[in-house]
């Protein structure tokens, strides 16, 4: 064995290179069992496994007895694993359990389960029987004590000085018992069955009196049989009567099936009329429906350019407000600059005029001035570079919010054209199989014994948890609910006539009021479950999806993270399973966490939803669109604005300037200079500026003329668009019309035609059964050759013969009424009586010689097991003696039958006295023990076993003892070839060593 179970149990295994026999336990493994938490012990042909100072070593067979179905009490979530060899002549089921055969207990608190299993591992069967049959068939009774010595059987049998004990132990060891008690019970059977035949011979007495007046009455009526053969000629020409009748009638049925015959190819002609006119149509139909599909593709086409130029102009429009824009803006600021320059050159004039006038001490506070009003430029200057690239900023985010507008604009036509596909895709799935199979319920309505259900698909419609719901219901949104079978039949042939043959059909009690949930019974929670979020006002549809879907423990989640704390966190009872909006399925079943992924699905419903979707984003990027222009022109104000101050600061240093006599002349000669530049650069921009707005204009112009223009001819594909609309609708009312009056014709082919002709063949094949019949009853009566031979007939019908017998029979009866019955009928009578005594008779003789047999059976099984009872007492005599003889002891066992008792005499060497010891107490432990092992032994030697196992044989024994002993059993067991497995608490390394011997030692229990 393996080391994990600690030093303490030591392995030593004397491997067995050979193969167990059959029966043979090849491994045992038990968990949680007894003191015993996990062991594994694989068994050779004998097995000697050791437990020094510590208990549980007889758990190993009391889990044998329990394997092999006894029962267990006092524990739980235990389990008991025990392999067998299958291999051989003697193989329980090969085909079956293979090479290896496992029976697997299982033991809970409440509940036990054994399982037998193959060679692979997989389950072959869990019933009693099969174990019942695995025991008998290799001889493994737990209850026999040559098979399963436990410590209490070895302790009863050492302690007990009772011979009537010793005699229980051997008459059951030695399977006597058992024969004695099947041949009692069968001798018990036989005596009641021998009473129950003589009350069964005592019945038909009375029947062979009767048979008696019987006999009586026959010869008193035989008197009548000459009336009787007249009325017999009558009743043979009876019987002819009725066939020459029938024969009247078939041949007017024959005229008759063969006018209606005649009708079927007038019918079928108009029926293939029609059917060609549908064909021709549905082929129409066909056609148009591809031009219908190419003048869409050419509509969606241009409706596509249509926008495209509709952006174009749009585009085309802002840019030349941009352009005017700037044009405006450019004006301004060169007449600003040219403001500024007149405004410069009078300051110069001023400046000129006043420095004729200002004498010197004026120039030097004039340069002083002059000096702190450069100051305060300069500042105005830092002033208005900070403006302008605040200006700066200010215009690259408004670009930047221009280009998002943009970003949004095409976003928004993206998301307007994946809405017109999406809407179009619903459109055609609308009118797919469901309203066929609606349309056709809507025909066949009167068949129904109540209206149909259905579809459930609107239940999952008109709130944020439509796709929720819709991923939970799954196809049952698909599904039509009826109240009984028959319904379910005509509701799928509407559906096979809508070509709709995979239609879901629910049977559900519609008088059925909605079903009451207790509040304990669904999930305690304040998220919603999908019964809360369905509004139906047909209680029928609600019952259906709670007994169905349980839709009452199934809960709803805003997302994925809310759903998993509520389905694996919380460990909500009654919880079945978590959907979340974006498509997640989580549940649990015991420890096993499960969570789905979302499910792509493309019909109707999951298409409104996309497109629902769709047109919320689309109503979102409009309000950022709208939110981006407003801070855009707030933006815009922002620079106008800021472009007013940086003026009002340019100004005020004019102002300034001007004011300041000290100026310096230069400085305002050269701004002039460099504004004048300035001027003349801005003009230059403003002309090219003007000319792209010139080009802006034209191209503006030419994209409206050709948008107008493109309506014009867009209008004219949409006119032949709608024209073949109208021609396809023309030809589908045809085709309705034309497959109305084909179903028509049918109809009269189905209903009228062909019932009648079956109708008519049916009555033609009765006649012909009936004429088939009443020949068969005529020519048993008499063949029809005896008609003929007494002339022709004379056309006699079977209304008047029958008056003829009926005066016979009247006549008849005057003659016979002081006898109630008819001579045939007594007869009859007398004939059955007699049939049922005979058949009694019969029954009642073989069933006296079956119990004589089995009498004399069961006296000769009891002469037999006389004699081998008292061949096994000598045998056991011989036995034990045998086995006491390697010690140097001889003994008796005397067996009385007649009292029950058994008897030991064992005599020690060292006793010089002639007298033996009768009482087994009487003797040492030693000596008790290993007069135990002589007597049991003996018993081996006449019973035969697949596995054999003794516990603690030697537990009293002295350490010569139970050398001997030990070497005894060993060779035994070797001489025997069947399995042997011995627990002892003491030391086996005394054991002599061979391939068939393997010892092993085990470790504390719970270790």
């Amino acid at each position: 064995m393996d080391k994990q179970y600690g030093d303490r149990r030591q392995s030593t295994p004397f491997n067995n290179n050979q193969r167990s026999s059959s029966g043979a336990i090849l491994k045992i493994r038990l968990e949680n069992f007894m003191l015993i938490s996990r062991l594994s012990l694989a068994s050779g042909s004998i097995s000697s496994p050791v437990k020094t100072e510590v208990s549980g070593k007889s758990a190993i067979l009391t889990a044998l007895c329990v394997a092999f179905g006894c029962r267990a009490k006092g524990t739980h979530d235990a389990l008991v694993h025990v392999e067998m060899n299958n291999e051989g002549v003697d193989a329980f089921k090969p085909q079956v359990y293979g090479d290896t055969l496992v029976i697997e207990r299982r033991i809970s608190h409440f509940t036990s389960s054994t399982v037998l299993k193959d060679s692979q591992g997989r389950k072959i069967s869990n019933r009693k029987e099969e174990l019942r049959e695995l025991i008998e068939h290799y001889n493994i009774d737990v209850e026999n004590p040559c098979v399963i010595m436990s410590q209490d059987k070895s302790r009863e049998f050492l302690h007990s000085g009772n011979d009537k004990d010793k005699f229980k132990f051997f008459y059951k060891a030695t399977l006597l018992q058992q024969v004695d008690d099947l041949l009692l019970g069968v001798d018990t059977n036989l005596k009641a069955a021998s009473s129950l035949l003589d009350e069964l011979e005592e019945t038909i007495k009375p029947v062979e009196k009767e048979i008696t007046e019987l006999l009586e009455k026959i010869k008193t009526m035989e008197k009548f049989e000459e009336i009787h053969q007249q009325l017999l000629l009558l009743k043979k020409k009876l019987a002819w009567a009725w066939v020459y009748d029938v024969d009247r009638e078939l041949k007017e049925q024959s005229e008759k099936l063969m006018k209606l015959r005649e009708r079927v190819p007038t019918c079928q002609d108009r029926i293939d009329k029609k059917l060609g006119e549908v064909e021709s149509l549905r082929e129409k139909l066909t056609n148009k429906k591809a031009q219908v599909t190419c003048l869409m593709d050419e509509s969606t086409a241009v409706k596509r350019e249509l926008e495209c130029l509709r952006q174009s102009v749009k585009t085309q429009a802002r840019e030349k407000v941009a352009l005017e824009e700037e044009h405006r803006h450019k004006c301004n600021n060169i007449q600003r600059i040219k403001d500024r320059v007149m405004r410069l050159e009078r300051q110069i004039k001023d400046i000129d005029e006043m420095t004729e006038r200002s004498t010197q001490a004026e120039q030097s506070e004039i340069e002083e001035n002059l000096s702190q009003l450069k100051l305060e430029v300069e500042k105005v200057k830092a002033s208005l570079s900070s403006l302008k690239e605040e200006e700066k900023m200010v215009t690259e985010k408004a670009s930047a919010v221009g280009k998002e507008i943009a970003h949004i604009e095409d976003k928004i036509r993206e998301r307007e054209k994946k809405q017109r596909n999406i809407n179009t895709h619903i459109n055609d799935l609308k009118k797919h199989q469901t309203n066929k199979s609606l349309r056709a319920i809507e025909r066949h309505h009167r068949r129904f014994k109540m209206p149909p259900i259905g579809p459930l698909v609107t239940l999952a419609n008109g709130n944020k948890w439509a796709s929720a719901v819709e991923q939970a219901l799954g196809n049952l949104l698909n599904a039509f609910i009826v109240t009984n079978h028959e319904d379910l039949i005509t509701l799928r042939g509407c559906g096979k006539e809508a070509n709709y043959n995979n239609l879901k059909i629910i049977i559900y009690d519609f008088s059925r009021p909605r079903l009451i949930i207790p509040r304990h019974m669904v999930p305690q929670t304040e998220h919603p479950t999908i019964l809360s979020v369905l509004h139906s006002e047909n209680h029928t549809v609600l019952n259906v999806l709670v007994d169905v879907m349980g839709v009452e423990r199934q809960v709803l989640a805003e997302n994925y993270e809310v759903g998993k704390t509520v389905a694996f966190e919380r460990r909500l009872a009654h919880l079945k399973d978590v959907f979340t909006i974006d498509g997640y399925r989580m549940f649990s079943r015991g420890p096993v966490q499960t969570t789905l992924p979302p499910v792509l699905k493309i019909d109707s419903i999951d298409l409104e939803v996309e497109a629902s979707n769709e047109q919320s984003e689309i109503q979102e990027c409009r309000r950022q669109k709208r939110d981006a222009e407003r801070q855009c022109t707030q933006l815009e104000k922002d620079l106008t604005r800021k472009e007013l101050e940086l003026q009002d600061l340019k100004n005020s240093v004019a102002a300034e300037t001007k004011a300041s006599p000290t100026s310096s002349l230069d400085e305002l000669r050269l701004e002039i200079t460099n504004s004048r530049e300035e001027i003349e650069e801005k003009e230059s921009s403003l002309q090219k500026l003007q000319d792209c707005l010139t080009e802006a204009e034209l191209k503006a112009n030419e994209l409206k003329a050709a948008y107008e223009n493109f309506i014009e001819s867009a209008k004219s594909k949409v006119d032949v668009f709608e024209e073949a609309e109208n021609e396809l609708k023309e030809i589908e009312t045809g085709l309705e019309s034309a497959e109305t009056d084909k179903n028509h014709y049918e109809d009269v082919m189905k209903d009228k035609v062909l019932p009648d002709i079956k109708v008519a063949e049916a009555k033609h094949k009765e006649l012909q059964a009936k004429r088939q019949e009443s020949n068969e009853k005529a020519s048993i009566i008499c063949p029809e050759s005896e008609i003929t031979a007494l002339g022709p007939w004379d056309g006699s019908t079977p209304a008047q013969l029958s008056d003829e017998i009926n005066r016979i029979n009247h006549r008849l009866k005057r003659e016979s009424d002081k006898y109630s019955e008819s001579i045939d009928d007594l007869r009859v009578t007398l004939e059955e009586k007699e049939h049922k005594i005979g058949r009694k008779r019969r029954t009642y003789q073989s069933f006296r010689e079956k119990l004589k047999v089995c009498k004399d059976a069961v006296d000769s099984r009891w002469k037999k097991l006389q004699l081998n009872k008292y061949d096994t007492a000598s045998m056991l005599t011989w036995g034990f003696n045998k086995r006491l003889g390697k010690k140097g002891i001889s003994g008796q066992i005397k067996v009385s039958y007649e009292d029950k008792t058994l008897s030991i005499e064992v005599k020690m060497p060292q006793d010089a006295s002639s007298r033996g010891v009768r009482d087994t107490r009487g003797l040492s432990g030693g000596e008790r023990s290993f007069s135990t092992l002589g007597f049991t032994l003996a018993l081996h030697d006449m019973t035969e076993a697949s596995i054999r196992a003794m516990d603690e044989f030697d537990v009293f024994m002295d350490a010569v003892s139970r050398k001997i002993s030990l070497d005894t059993l060993v060779d035994f067991a070797l001489e025997k070839g069947s399995q042997w497995m011995f627990i002892t608490p003491h030391d086996i390394s005394m054991v002599k060593s061979h391939e068939r011997i393997k010892k092993q030692q085990m470790a504390a229990p719970r270790s």
